[in-house]
């Protein structure tokens, strides 16, 4: 049995979806984490994750699952990392890809600094 390809266009906008979701998660989770400890420790898990795939640009599991439904959906499927896809094509225009990765890296140290400065506070706290 096989699926119709919009019903794998649409899974594949879902996918869309919860990708762009990560990506705002990793950009502003800092202002969502205080006082929740647990939840601080996955959003420094996401950050670091984040910055190994754009720095060394390894493989992620929402674009190569974003681009098998594309493809099966009778869409082009695009090459290459999704922010740089995306950002590329809507937001930034013709910004070179190194600079759109230097940037993505820039917005998950500083959520980093954001954490060691709330633990640098609590300690002198005490």
């Amino acid at each position: 049995m096989t699926m119709a390809p919009g019903l794998y266009r649409a899974m594949a906008a879902g996918v869309l979806s919860l990708h762009a979701a990560y990506i705002v998660w990793v950009i502003f989770g800092a202002f969502f984490t205080r006082g929740r400890p647990q939840v601080a420790a996955l959003h420094v898990a996401t950050l670091v994750y984040g910055m190994i795939v754009e720095i060394f640009g390894f493989w992620c599991p929402l674009t190569a699952l974003e681009t098998w439904l594309e493809v099966r959906g009778n869409l082009p499927a695009y090459r290459g990392p999704f922010l740089l896809h995306y950002l590329d094509m809507v937001v930034y225009p013709d910004i070179p890809p190194n600079l759109l990765v230097a940037g993505a890296v820039a917005v998950c140290i500083l959520n980093l600094w954001i954490y060691a400065w709330r633990l640098r506070v609590r300690h002198s706290l005490r």
